[in-house]
């Protein structure tokens, strides 16, 4: 029983030895785009928050507090070193399969993250007001690399237009 056991665990071991993250390949990437397409719900979830530029600067900076770790300060990955060597990479928010999303699509993304990505669930963490705020930002994203890289990856973090965050600056402000 002993040997059998040492047989099935060294089995596994060398399967999971070969087992390493990979890009998708374009038939994955398809497959997948179709089945998040027809799987998330939401569609005719409409954002109850308007499209104003107060609005879309609050989901601006709510999302460079939650969500710029992995999607960069302008959701297009800018300055996230992990970003495209994540299984499946992080997609740029500004891409056609993300836009493509309605925008209760992207509420329901955002609350109960995505499987079997690397996106996770924001329930209990952001409230809902905070999530359509993020989907009106989405919608109005900055051109790729116009924010710099965040500051946990070494940059600076810009100011947030008509917003303040409550927190001091470095000098205690």
């Amino acid at each position: 029983m002993r040997r059998a056991s040492t047989l099935v665990a060294a089995a596994c071991a060398a399967a999971l030895a070969g087992c390493e993250a990979r890009p998708p390949s374009a038939l994955e990437a398809a497959v997948m785009t179709r089945v998040k397409r027809l799987a998330i719900r939401g569609r005719g979830d409409r954002n109850p928050l308007p499209d104003t530029p107060e609005v879309v600067a609050r989901g601006r900076e709510d999302f460079s507090h939650y969500c710029m770790v992995c999607h960069g300060l302008d959701g297009q990955n800018t300055g996230v070193p992990f970003a495209a060597a994540m299984s499946p990479p992080v997609p740029s928010l500004a891409s056609p399969a993300v836009q493509a999303y309605a925008d209760g699509q992207l509420h329901r993304i955002i609350v109960g993250g995505v499987w079997p990505s690397g996106m996770p669930a924001s329930r209990g963490i952001l409230n809902d007001d905070e999530i359509w705020g993020i989907v009106r930002y989405l919608r109005h994203l900055p051109p790729a690399g116009s924010l710099g890289e965040p500051a946990v990856y070494g940059g600076a973090m810009p100011p947030v237009p008509g917003a303040t965050s409550g927190i001091p600056d470095a000098g205690g402000r």
